[in-house]
């Protein structure tokens, strides 16, 4: 992990800038033929700008932080490899995207810990989990696309503010909360690990994970309730974690932390603007999951402006059910607690022993059904709010919702123990990076 990484030399056509309305302004038609203007240099804002800077377009996009992936801070993220047929780095591939250029680790067997403590392990001849690095670092996946957006000829200016008026592509990040993630990020002796957990108590309504990478660990909860002291949720997390996975020899770095804004938008191309990946509610409710879906759309934008394909058509054909379908997932996931999760583990265990392979199980979860349209139409009056400043776009956003009276409890002692172990560390320097990584400025993260 290299938090000081100095930028990549072909970064000397990313620069910081304030953009005036003088250059501002871009055409709105993807017929134009002027420059096309990206806000936002995320994974689906750069997606877009390679293949638009590829066809010869002149592309400038557009980040308030300072680097791609600054809004990260060197946590890990997974890229499932079950939900679709086909895989994602062959999609990649496809689309004229290079993965040898950032660090992807593969798994193929993930320890699945019940809400009982039972740990069994579904496992494939398949890809399971790709493991990405997020941030600043010259491994990491978001400077992998940055830098093939500057070979292809896209110009990015970081910390550059302009308007959504002024843009054809609008690809931001989180505007609102409706889930946060907390997580731990610490030296080992371990090797590659990953491990997934379904419990209510440790992340209510969601689950917590560890992941392992080349004597690196994340311990992460992800809580969709908003809680009161929320820390004491990772506290008793990674005492869980030390106490049954005793070789874990943890030596803690820093502390990280980000939220999700899940939205469905009635429109995804308005007014000449495209709006992809986070900012087109194009990820998945269930689980969080976003960055495929963040490229694809990113991609298909970028299609319709070169006359390849209709954007609108593309995202209801190809992304929505798959999006409509985590919808009806997280309704079933907020109405259930240990008891429906331990009776999921054990069918999803049992499916693999049937089958042989234990991405079948968890593929259906995720892929689309009749049931699952019909019950998303049903249930999105209800689970999702209307967002009055979206546009004209028709956003719903799903609120974070309140906490349940089970979530409220003391911490452990050996939960304390590991509190009071990072106060000391924080006193010694250590960091902690829940920041405001909200894309629009007036919105706190805390």
């Amino acid at each position: 992990m290299d938090d000081d990484f100095a930028p990549h030399d072909d970064a000397k056509r990313a620069h910081d800038s304030r953009v005036t309305a003088q250059w501002a302004i871009m055409s709105d038609s993807p017929e134009g033929t002027g420059p096309i203007h990206i806000m936002g240099a995320g994974l689906s804002g750069l997606a877009s700008a390679i293949i638009l800077a590829k066809a010869g377009k002149e592309v400038h996009v557009h980040d308030i932080r300072a680097d791609s992936g600054a809004r990260f801070d060197g946590d890990f993220q997974a890229l499932e490899n079950w939900s679709m047929d086909v895989d994602f780095f062959q999609q990649l591939e496809e689309w004229g995207f290079d993965a040898s250029e950032f660090r992807a680790t593969e798994f193929q067997v993930v320890d699945l810990i019940h809400p009982d403590d039972v740990i069994t392990q579904p496992k494939s001849d398949r890809v399971a989990y790709r493991i990405v690095e997020r941030g600043t670092a010259d491994h990491t996946i978001d400077q992998g696309m940055k830098r093939q957006a500057i070979a292809a000829g896209a110009t990015i200016h970081y910390k550059s503010r302009v308007a959504e008026k002024d843009c054809t592509i609008i690809a931001c990040g989180p505007k609102r909360t409706s889930a946060v993630a907390y997580g731990e990020i610490f030296k080992t002796s371990h090797p590659n690990h990953i491990a997934f957990q379904m419990n209510d108590k440790l992340a209510p309504g969601a689950y917590s994970y560890l992941i392992i990478v080349n004597g690196v660990g994340l311990i992460c909860t992800c809580l969709w309730r908003k809680q009161s002291k929320s820390e004491r949720f990772l506290n008793e997390t990674i005492a869980w974690y030390e106490k049954h996975y005793p070789d874990l020899d943890r030596m803690p770095i820093k502390r990280v932390g980000g939220k999700g804004d899940f939205t469905i938008n009635q429109r995804y191309k308005q007014d000449g603007r495209y709006y992809v990946g986070e900012s087109g509610g194009l990820q998945d409710f269930m689980w969080g999951f976003g960055m495929r879906m963040a490229v694809w759309s990113g991609v298909l934008a970028a299609k319709d402006i070169l006359g390849e394909c209709d954007y609108e058509t593309e995202v209801r054909k190809q992304l929505l059910p798959y999006v409509r379908t985590s919808v009806a997932n997280r309704w079933l996931m907020n109405r259930v607690g240990d008891g429906m999760f331990k009776r999921m583990c054990r069918r999803w265990m049992k499916d693999q022993k049937k089958r042989g392979d234990g991405l079948v199980w968890i593929g259906k979860l995720f892929k689309p059904s009749w049931y699952k349209t019909l019950l998303y139409h049903l249930v999105t009056p209800f689970m999702l709010e209307k967002d009055p400043k979206a546009m004209g776009r028709g956003v719903r956003r799903m609120p974070f919702r309140k906490a349940k009276s089970r979530d409220v409890w003391e911490q452990s002692p050996e939960a304390e123990k590991i509190g009071k172990q990072w106060d000391e560390i924080r006193r010694g320097g250590g960091k902690i990076s829940f920041a405001n990584d909200s894309d629009d400025s007036s919105i706190s993260s805390e």
